[in-house]
């Protein structure tokens, strides 16, 4: 197996690693809890687990500073993370959550844990891959990382329903140790001047993005490009129920399982688009079909309750967001400098998530005021901005794919 290939499939296992813990930190978590009689009040409060993911850039900069002897500065921290992963996970399973207070700090560590996981895998995944292969890589991540979505967060509740909780999370655990084996295998990517000082690590990357070329236009673009398509999803589960009364079933099979396998198409299909393309012309061509997307949630609304063209809409929304979420993903993977991989990634990513962090709370006030018609075009119009942004990034855009052709 020649380099290249061994490398994507790397890549394509640790994007499994990474999504395998989050369904068990809040939706599977949820339906644990609920199973073992916590009160609706304790439950709600524990979504605060996932706030390490939002918060991650805060301590990334600890992972472009310092390396792990003998092991290395990407994969070291990827595999000391999977481990205390693996052992918090196995922990909360021994000590069930009627120890309520430990069996919230070790859940509180997993995610954590998860959050750094994921900076050390996104670095990784920068530094790794060549120019050329970066829609590819981000194509297998984000099917990999879906598809643990689907194991952790579906196929956990239908295991726990016939083994008990106790069995089917130790399964579903266990399957950590393909990130394991995965990065024990891996090569460490190639030796580059690290930060210096930990003041330099957290300072510098910062410093590096403000200096350069647009770099406040290039920040806004982040923020806006997939906004529009978090905006119209942040209410569709109730805008199905509710606005059109479709029963539990139907959303649960279409929406979720039917979304989550168009997602994953979404992404193949956008890592080939891209090795096809150039990434100019991809952002506009998904931003563009994200955008219409959010269009037939509307003429959805006008037309009311039709079980074929909720399929549809499904359908479509979830395999045009997959492949502007793979053609994002290259961009930012573009737009770090290896020495700085793990902060500039982190930061960036977080940026990505607070647009919807902000607007997400205005969808039921819009909703209620002016009703679900308006609403959704309200969505198409919030997308718009990102899709003007990119002519006047048009020459950066360039300059990082011609770096792709240049270094293959």
């Amino acid at each position: 197996m020649n380099r290249r290939k061994k490398d994507l499939i790397v890549i394509t296992f640790l994007g499994f690693s990474s999504g395998l813990p989050f369904p068990l930190i809040s939706s599977t978590l949820q339906a644990w809890l609920t199973s073992e009689g916590i009160d609706i009040k304790t439950i709600g409060a524990l979504t605060f687990l996932t706030f390490p993911y939002s918060f991650k850039f805060l301590w990334s900069a600890f992972f472009d500073r310092y390396s792990i002897p003998h092991l290395g500065r990407r994969k070291g921290w990827i595999f000391i993370c999977q481990i205390l992963i693996f052992l918090g996970l196995c922990l909360m399973i021994t000590i069930t959550p009627h120890h309520l207070l430990f069996f919230c700090i070790l859940a509180f560590l997993v995610a954590f844990f998860s959050a750094s996981q994921d900076i050390s895998i996104d670095a990784y995944r920068t530094e790794i891959l060549k120019p050329r292969d970066r829609g590819l890589g981000a194509s297998f991540a984000v099917t990999a990382y879906r598809v643990a979505l689907i194991v952790s967060g579906g196929l956990s509740l239908l295991m726990a329903d016939y083994l008990g909780w106790k069995k089917a999370l130790i399964i579903i655990s266990s399957l950590m140790l393909l990130g394991m084996i995965s990065t024990f295998i891996a090569r460490e990517p190639e030796v580059i001047k690290k930060p210096t000082t930990l003041k330099e690590s957290f300072i510098e990357p910062f410093r590096d993005l403000l200096k350069r070329d647009r770099s406040l236009l290039i920040l806004f673009f982040i923020v806006l490009y997939k906004l529009g398509d978090a905006y119209a999803s942040s209410l569709s589960t109730a805008f199905f129920i509710r606005g059109l009364g479709f029963s539990l079933a139907e959303v649960g099979t279409i929406n979720k399982i039917g979304g989550l396998l168009s997602a994953i198409a979404g992404s193949l299909l956008g890592g080939i688009i891209l090795t096809r393309m150039s990434l100019f012309r991809a952002l506009i061509l998904f931003g563009v079909l994200q955008a219409l997307s959010n269009l037939m949630f509307m003429v959805l609304a006008l037309i009311g309750k039709s079980f074929l063209f909720f399929t549809l809409t499904v359908i479509i929304e979830n395999l045009t967001g997959g492949m502007g979420t793979t053609a994002f993903l290259a961009l930012l993977m573009g737009l770090c400098d290896r020495k700085f991989a793990a902060s500039q990634y982190a930061l960036l990513s977080s940026l990505a998530s607070l647009g919807r962090f902000i607007i997400s709370p205005t969808s039921g006030f819009v909703v209620e005021q002016l009703g679900w018609t308006v609403f959704y075009f309200v969505t198409f119009l919030v997308a718009i901005p990102g899709l003007i942004i990119i002519y006047y990034l048009k020459d950066i855009l360039w300059r990082i794919n011609n770096n792709f052709q240049k270094n293959p």
